[in-house]
């Protein structure tokens, strides 16, 4: 994979990262689920990922707007240094983000965008938004609950999304990815109508 030293920022409409940690031993781990999103939408437009300080960063065009992809190299738990590093190189701020992440208030397979609000637990989240010193980040949320949760959160998160429930999870990522290009054509407010539902 390629380095750059700097990125092209001009005409850029949104910063869009996708939470998650790195290593193939967690590639197709729940925690990861915000990863799957983010590379799936590179994938589709045919984009090249380099290293860009603390991130693998992949500049794509979504619908006609100029788009950064990013993925932290930190761990999950220090994603808010990675995503502080991107935004100070890029002299962008907290307005130019969307994270896309997974979250285990909501069942696997429903997606939630927000415009702001808590980390609800999530310590790749918290991170970011203590480090940048605000919740009003818009943000879209991945469903990986389940009706039976084990007592330990982390292993859970951490495991393998199981063979059954792969039909669920590709069903939950085009799901995620036509939200990202609806919020990216039509808007926040038009997206959260159609995809909240």
């Amino acid at each position: 994979m390629s380095e750059v030293r700097e990125i092209e920022t001009k005409d850029l409409d949104k910063i869009i990262v996708g939470l998650g940690n790195p290593g193939e031993e967690y590639a197709r781990s729940r925690h990861n689920a915000g990863l799957m999103v983010v590379e799936t939408i590179a994938r589709e437009a045919a984009g090249a990922w380099s290293t860009f300080l603390l991130s693998r960063v992949c500049r794509i065009e979504v619908g006609g707007r100029q788009v950064l992809l990013a993925e932290p190299s930190t761990f999950m738990n220090n994603s808010g240094k990675a995503v502080h590093v991107l935004l100070s190189a890029l002299q962008r701020n907290a307005e130019d983000l969307l994270l896309v992440f997974d979250d285990l208030n909501l069942p696997l397979g429903r997606i939630r965008i927000r415009e702001k609000g808590s980390a609800g637990g999530h310590r790749g989240v918290e991170s970011i938004l203590t480090i940048l010193r605000t919740e009003e980040i818009l943000r879209l949320r991945l469903g990986i609950g389940e009706e039976q949760m084990p007592q330990d959160k982390t292993g859970f998160v951490l495991s393998d999304f199981p063979p059954g429930k792969q039909a669920e999870l590709d069903e939950m990522i085009i799901n995620a990815v036509n939200a990202v290009k609806s919020i990216l054509r039509d808007g926040v407010t038009k997206s959260m109508a159609m995809f909240n539902a």
